[in-house]
């Protein structure tokens, strides 16, 4: 049966076209809004649904041991549009999902268009969607409109909107050294041991900083040149380069710690805070960089403690629109104070195109299922659709939220007893098996899975 008011979707990339089908499948209405061509962005070439911007490929293709592939795996399973047209757009790329651009959103916006339970409206949103619109998404990416992140900021109160957001470097916490580091919060604040600290003498970190002026920094797109820096979030390399002094007063203080190992205070320190609730990831404090991946893992190893370090997200830094999900949303995706309004994508606090599709997929179940009158109720946190639903509503640290792709440390840890010294080696694998066995349950019950 369908639902007499439609669901409402603003945008029209991966996630509003991933939402759209999702919903419509489900058997609810569905009305898409997206502003191009009648306005066009900085960084869109063509006026189709669900354009690559920046890249085309959706990253590894491995289910059993990257959590992107799984995450693939997962959205296949779920009769997801992106991955179908991913598939069908595929080019070799060895173990990656690299696709055709305009083939694959080819067959995203004919699929949407053929569909008679959607209704595609080129026009502009500027203020947030009115209450008698009933259910509706907000899926506008990073690229979001001025006049409709102003009425976000507004209604959130948040004011992180619209300047280039600072992505500072997550590490797996068991590949921390513990043997040359050591747990203490700056003057023992808290309880005291709220912080992984790691040293450095006088020579190391001039070393180190060394390091971060001589290498590679990525440059700026054409459409985020113009966008400032927010002040309090400078790259690490731009500030190493306006005084040898600068980073050991900033972000690498020693001031109200002292190392056990000597007795004294370090010369510099590098904080690692607890990311998650899990305690599985670790934020290197203050670390957002441009520098490119390769040359972020060959200087950040230099740090004592993180010679093995092993990142579930390298830093960045670049032009994007998101809001505190762990703060405004709840777990399913409705802003807390308009329930009617879901987000989706990378406005939400997910980073990569495979992610932003995968919230999609959820906004728009949640939807059509609400609109059905149906209980909402989210993937497991075991499955990587799951895990990165629950990060964003509520297991990031939301005073520190910044945009996550999907990784094996999202899950909740393997059952005691699961691994064992034999198998440690197959842990990701475990995980994977395990993830898409409880997908399997969860979708049958719902009656969600793919025909």
């Amino acid at each position: 049966m369908v639902a007499a008011h439609p669901v409402h979707i603003v945008g029209g990339g991966l996630a509003g076209s991933e939402a759209a089908w999702q919903a419509a499948r489900a058997g609810a209405r569905v009305v898409m809004h997206e502003m191009r061509p009648v306005r066009s962005t900085d960084a869109h070439r063509t006026d189709k649904l669900a354009e690559l911007v920046c890249s085309n490929s959706l990253r590894s293709d491995d289910a059993e041991n990257n959590a992107v592939g799984l995450l693939h795996e997962e959205m296949r399973r779920c009769d997801s549009l992106v991955m179908r047209a991913a598939d069908a757009a595929r080019l070799p790329a060895g173990g990656a999902l690299a696709v055709d651009r305009d083939a694959f959103s080819g067959c995203i916006q004919s699929a949407l268009e053929a569909e008679p339970l959607i209704e595609i409206r080129r026009e502009a949103i500027d203020g947030l969607p009115p209450a008698d619109w009933g259910a509706t998404i907000i899926a506008t990416g990073p690229l979001t409109s001025p006049d409709l992140a102003a009425a976000i900021a507004a209604e959130t109160g948040e004011q992180s909107l619209a300047f280039f957001d600072a992505i500072a470097p997550i590490v797996y916490a068991e590949s921390i050294d513990q043997t040359k580091t050591w747990r203490q919060s700056r003057y023992d604040k808290g309880d005291g041991a709220d912080y992984i600290n790691c040293a450095f003498d006088k020579a190391q970190y001039e070393q180190f900083v060394a390091a971060l002026l001589a290498a590679d920094a990525v440059a700026f797109h054409d459409w985020e040149e113009n966008t400032p820096y927010f002040n309090g979030c400078l790259p690490i390399e731009v500030m190493a380069a306006r005084g040898p002094d600068t980073l050991r007063w900033g972000p690498m203080k020693p001031v109200g710690l002292t190392n056990p190992a000597t007795g004294r205070r370090a010369w510099a320190v590098v904080q690692l805070r607890q990311d998650n609730a899990l305690g599985t990831l670790y934020n290197i404090v203050g670390f957002q960089t441009k520098l490119r991946h390769a040359e972020q893992l060959r200087v950040f190893r230099t740090i004592p403690g993180l010679e093995r370090a092993e990142f579930a997200r390298l830093g960045g830094l670049h032009r994007n629109t998101f809001i505190k999900s762990p703060k405004l949303l709840d777990s399913g995706l409705r802003l807390k104070s308009r329930p009617h309004i879901r987000f989706a994508g990378q406005i939400t606090g997910v980073e990569g195109y495979v992610e932003s599709a995968a919230i999609g997929l959820l906004a728009g179940r949640f939807a059509a299922a609400e609109q059905a009158g149906d209980a909402i109720i989210p993937p497991p946190p075991t499955t990587a659709l799951g895990a990165l639903l629950a990060h964003i509503t509520g297991g990031a640290d939301a005073a520190s939220f910044q945009p996550m792709n999907v990784n094996f440390g999202l899950f909740p840890p393997l059952a005691a007893g699961v691994l064992t010294r034999s198998n440690r080696g197959e842990k990701k694998p475990l995980m994977a098996r395990r993830a898409l066995a409880d997908l399997g349950a969860w979708l049958v019950p719902a009656n969600l899975a793919a025909e």
